[in-house]
């Protein structure tokens, strides 16, 4: 205890400073201080701001005084404006919901689309496939038509044909 009651040398450097105009005159010059640009921007953002600020104020302030005079009426009017949130809470519910599965629906029908683009080459030549397969539908289609049609028309033929003999 007696070694930190005693007190300890300490050394204390001091290293006077020059201060002199051409000293001054280069520092600011070297960049030491702030540019020209730096001092307008700041000059042009100060009204900015305080409008901004002030803005800002005036909304806080109304806001308040709003909520002050729409309070006692949310108080009476509780059992319709409560249902009617609820309602609307839902409502939004739903069509975020809606919108997020229509997202997601289009965002796995692209990523298909893009797998069935790296495996058959690109998306043109699947379109052609496509209206090759569907004309080949088509052609089978209106041949079974036709040939429906000409049974029928057989078959009409011939109930015609018995009931013109008897």
């Amino acid at each position: 205890m007696a070694e930190r009651d005693r007190p300890q040398p300490h050394q204390l450097q001091v290293h006077p400073q020059q201060h002199s105009k051409s000293l001054i005159g280069q520092r600011g010059a070297a960049g030491g201080g702030p540019s020209a640009s730096k001092v307008l921007a700041v000059l042009a953002m100060l009204p900015l701001g305080g409008t901004f600020l002030a803005l800002a104020g005036v909304t806080l302030t109304g806001t308040i005084i709003g909520l002050c005079v729409t309070t006692p009426l949310f108080i009476i009017f509780s059992p319709v404006i409560v249902p009617a949130a609820i309602v609307l809470a839902l409502a939004v519910t739903g069509f975020l919901t809606s919108g997020a599965f229509g997202l997601t629906a289009l965002s796995s029908l692209s990523w298909v689309l893009s797998i069935l683009w790296q495996k058959t080459g690109s998306v043109p030549e699947m379109a052609d496939q496509a209206k090759k397969r569907v004309a080949g539908i088509a052609d089978y289609v209106g041949q079974k038509t036709k040939e429906v049609g000409q049974d029928i028309q057989s078959k009409v033929h011939e109930a015609g044909g018995k009931t013109g003999r008897t």
